[in-house]
């Protein structure tokens, strides 16, 4: 491999972590109810925090503006404020420093004449969703900063989501075009498509995953095989469509329930990539999602059984799984993406 090559493909696995930490420190804001702090958008100006007192005080007074602190925390200090900014501020920091990660490098490859045709339209595209994935966040909060509600709405919490995994799987996805070497791929168009489809499953599950996060639908039934002593639930009194996408029971049971068919569809590709021959590379990752999924669902169990632990604005035992659980599904759709891409077969 060309050392230029190899440049590019460090540069673009860079940002596949940089962007992991980023949806870490989503995660975090979220749980931690630090996510409405910043009632403003400055993409620019907003790089500083307050400096100092009067500008606390000023923020602090906008956020006193909004239904989640007159409802939610009207008991808050100023250090019970500056601790829920400083996540919303990191986060959105981070943020900045992941598109100059992206940007200056860039530059620099691009006057060095590094790049190759066939990478500039990823490189377009990498950008774009880049861009959208910040516009997309400020909708996000735009929902919470009212006199109405408590926090961000649970739709666009998934839609910004769910745009971050798009953002981090086409990031590696890239990184792996660059850097594979072609002999470590196997042609199986079967297998390649079975892994397509759960990994499209997988992200039908982010969406309910960020559902039950934005609705605090853990703490709705924390048990477990059962749900509140049923297995299946009762029905919803709205249309079915409507409770799949907004009734916290319903949303609950429909996770479990894709879990458990993730799982097992899991359990059969296994089986079956197990008898596939292939490069060394191939026997050693083949293994991954199922181990990862088995993590998973032992992560989502103990994250129900403990969501009634959760904490406001806090951390405790539930913050801590719950932020794990969100960490093994970023990686469980990584090592599925990855055996899309080695089952892809190898081109010429």
């Amino acid at each position: 491999m060309h050392h230029k090559t190899k440049a590019i493909g460090i540069w673009l696995l860079i940002g596949v972590g940089m962007i992991i930490v980023q949806v870490v420190l989503g995660g975090i804001t979220r749980l931690t109810g630090s996510g409405l702090s910043i009632t403003e958008w400055k993409p620019l100006m907003g790089v500083l925090p307050p400096l100092n007192e009067l500008e606390w005080q000023q923020a602090f007074h906008k956020y006193q503006q909004i239904a989640q602190f007159k409802q939610l925390n009207a008991h808050f200090s100023s250090a019970d404020f500056k601790f829920i900014f400083f996540w919303e501020w990191f986060h959105r920091l981070w943020g900045r420093l992941l598109g100059l990660v992206f940007f200056i490098p860039f530059l620099v490859f691009l006057i060095k004449g590094v790049f190759t045709k066939s990478m500039i339209k990823p490189l377009l595209v990498l950008f774009i969703l880049g861009a959208l994935q910040g516009f997309i966040g400020w909708i996000m909060v735009k929902s919470g900063l009212n006199d109405r509600d408590l926090y961000v709405s649970h739709i666009r919490l998934a839609i910004h989501f769910v745009a971050a995994m798009v953002l981090l799987v086409f990031t590696f996805w890239f990184a792996l075009e660059v850097l594979f070497s072609r002999r470590m791929r196997v042609s199986d168009s079967y297998l390649k498509n079975f892994s397509l489809i759960i990994l499209a499953l997988v992200f039908v599950q982010l969406v309910y995953g960020a559902f039950m996060a934005g609705l605090k639908a853990g703490v709705f039934a924390p048990t477990w095989p059962d749900i509140n002593g049923m297995y299946l639930i009762n029905a919803p009194e709205v249309p079915l469509w409507r409770a799949s996408v907004s009734d916290p029971l319903t949303i609950h049971f429909i996770h479990r329930t894709l879990a458990y068919i993730i799982a097992l569809l899991l359990v059969v590709w296994t089986l079956k990539v197990r008898k596939k021959r292939g490069s060394n590379f191939f026997h050693q990752v083949k293994w991954l999602p199922l181990l990862l999924v088995v993590l998973q669902m032992v992560l989502g169990v103990y994250a129900t059984l403990t969501s009634y632990k959760a904490i406001p604005q806090g951390w405790g035992v539930f913050e801590w799984n719950a932020q794990m659980h969100q960490l093994v599904a970023i990686f469980l759709v990584l090592s599925l993406t990855l055996m899309v891409f080695v089952l892809k077969g190898r081109e010429h």
